[in-house]
């Protein structure tokens, strides 16, 4: 054989030889995640979902592709973008409320696990918590039974016969359920309760101004994921309008809102994140009980009641979890 040629052939081979004897790279698992709230509200909660989910052996970027679906408070808009991860055929959906029953609906198919603050059963998105059964499951933060505590609270906070104002949005799935225990507290402890409907930045700025014209005693606002993502906004106007406002999470309250009752919504983002790792790893959500939270978080703010010329009882200050001065 002539030189030219050998070294052609040569030359060939081992351009040839490292494509066959490269394993081929296995392509990253997508995370479908879908949220009724905003990026920049729900920021805490997205590093808790992350840090589950490489507590479960998947990074971000490295081992697993995270598509970001957020609805911005439009609940209207999530049935779209479930629609169209189900059409891209992700490994798992990550849904939060009112995500979740939408995600359910758009698919049988795909493994979805939830966030919920409404009742998972009632809500059909599981069987039961112990069985979920189908291709649902996920963390449950057993949101409306405590809108009647958060209710007591302010009332102890706020004694008196003066009206509360309960801050509702009626787009919420557990709407109902969360006025349902509101209403049954109320009737226990005697207490005048307005209700508010906002679904809007606009209707909650009325909202707040309609409360301090009528001089309510305070205002309670309920879970809602639009709500969380509009902290700064429901802070600002609680302090302008000099209102004792009840919020359902302690990042209100760190923002400088007055008082807080409710779970830790970041552990239950890490532990939805925990339970997507686990199905990517090939686990069923009908073999994955629902989550419950054994602690619930009882927050003031000295400051901020200080502003208020609010005195805080001290059975109150002694029940609190978390005391900022």
């Amino acid at each position: 054989m002539r030189r030219r040629q050998f070294i052609a052939l040569l030359g060939g081979a081992a351009a040839l030889w490292p494509l066959a004897a490269r394993p081929e790279q296995t392509k990253m698992p997508v995370v479908g995640f879908l949220n009724a709230g905003s990026p920049d509200g729900y920021a805490p909660y997205t590093t808790g979902f992350l840090d589950g989910l490489a507590e479960a052996g998947y990074v971000e970027g490295k081992s697993v592709a995270v598509d970001y679906r957020w609805a911005s408070g439009q609940y209207n808009r999530l049935r779209a973008m479930a629609a169209d991860l189900v059409r891209l055929n992700v490994a798992v959906i990550a849904a939060n409320t009112p995500a979740a029953p939408v995600a359910k609906a758009a698919t049988g198919e795909i493994p979805i696990v939830f966030v919920s603050t409404g009742d998972p059963v009632i809500a059909g998105l599981v069987a039961s918590f112990s069985r979920p059964q189908g291709n649902v499951t996920g963390v449950s933060l057993l949101g409306p039974p405590l809108e009647g505590k958060r209710l007591d609270f302010l009332h102890q906070l706020v004694p008196g016969s003066r009206p509360i104002r309960v801050l509702v949005n009626p787009a919420n799935p557990a709407a109902d359920l969360q006025l349902h225990e509101l209403r049954e507290t109320a009737g226990a402890i005697k207490r005048q309760m307005d209700i508010a409907r906002a679904n809007t930045a606009f209707d909650i700025e009325t909202s707040f101004e309609i409360a301090a014209q009528q001089k309510a005693a305070g205002l309670l606002v309920v879970q809602d994921p639009f709500y969380n993502s509009q902290r700064e906004q429901l802070v600002a106007l609680a302090a302008k309008h000099k209102l004792a406002v009840m919020y359902p999470l302690r990042e209100f309250v760190e923002a400088g809102g007055l008082v807080s009752y409710g779970h830790d919504l970041v552990d239950g983002y890490r532990k939805m994140g925990v339970y997507a790792g686990r199905i990517l790893k090939g686990e069923k959500p009908a073999n994955l009980p629902v989550v419950q939270p054994t602690k619930f978080e009882f927050a003031i703010n000295l400051k901020t009641a200080r502003a208020l010329g609010l005195g805080v009882p001290p059975t109150l200050l002694t029940a609190a979890d978390v005391v900022i001065e």
